[in-house]
């Protein structure tokens, strides 16, 4: 085994770990260090959505086991993910994501804000919003796939930001990344073909080894504390991607 081995089998583990306990992260990580190998966007959105088949089954299966889902959440963010996957996968191997990058980095940013504003205001017990959750679904997928990371940023810091219980968001989006996934690795495969398929074994283990651990965090870490470290994130990794954007490094 080379080192570019290892280093994906400890991307996939952190990663998984991040994702899983905070909902998002995995897809943003693995596509990075893909992308950095020099592999192209799509190959690269295409490798990690592969990956994630058998990651976020392992991360569902943890949250369910420790009572984390949500079940109406499931239902309705569930078919508009898969169809937002789909559409992705297409327009990613026909068109450049890169030009809805700028948008997608504010609205983040703006997200993360708010999360953070409603965790040290105590906002967390606000009657949660059931408005536009299909629209979210739809868009985390669509971003998802064409930005080869973005179903758990996008859902879970609206879901939180709009009053649900982080908990129960992580746990639920964790678990419908999983058919979000399948539906936008099986389009990649009909619409790009996949030429190097060597990096999803370490990802993929990383990912199993760390996912049980993932659920049980959520479980017993305080609310206001997961919704901190969730806004502290986006808005981090927000400001990383606006700052690429712009050149400044």
């Amino acid at each position: 085994m080379d080192e570019s081995w290892w280093l994906f089998f400890v991307v996939g583990l952190f990663a998984q770990l991040v994702d899983g306990a905070l909902g998002m992260a995995f897809g943003v990580t693995a596509t990075t260090v893909m992308l950095s190998f020099g592999t192209s966007p799509a190959q690269a959105s295409a490798v990690v959505h592969i990956a994630e088949i058998f990651t976020t089954a392992a991360s569902g299966a943890s949250h369910w086991w420790h009572r984390n889902i949500d079940w109406s959440i499931v239902r309705r963010i569930a078919i508009p993910g898969v169809i937002g996957g789909i559409l992705g996968a297409t327009v990613l191997a026909n068109v450049d994501g890169k030009v809805i990058a700028p948008f997608v980095t504010v609205y983040l940013a703006l997200m993360g804000a708010l999360i953070i504003v409603r965790a040290l205001r105590a906002f967390a017990t606000v009657e949660p919003s059931k408005r536009g959750m299909l629209a979210i679904g739809f868009a985390g997928g669509t971003l998802d796939a064409i930005g080869g990371g973005g179903w758990g940023p996008i859902v879970t810091s609206t879901l939180v930001g709009t009053g649900h219980v982080p908990r129960y968001v992580i746990g639920s989006v964790n678990l419908t990344e999983f058919f979000v996934t399948m539906a936008t690795s099986v389009t990649f495969i009909i619409t790009l073909g996949i030429a190097d398929l060597a990096p999803v074994i370490p990802l993929v283990l990383g990912g199993i080894v760390s996912a049980p651990f993932a659920g049980y965090l959520v479980r017993i870490i305080s609310t206001r504390f997961l919704m901190l470290l969730i806004g502290g994130l986006i808005v981090l990794l927000s400001l990383r991607s606006l700052a690429r954007l712009m050149d400044w490094f």
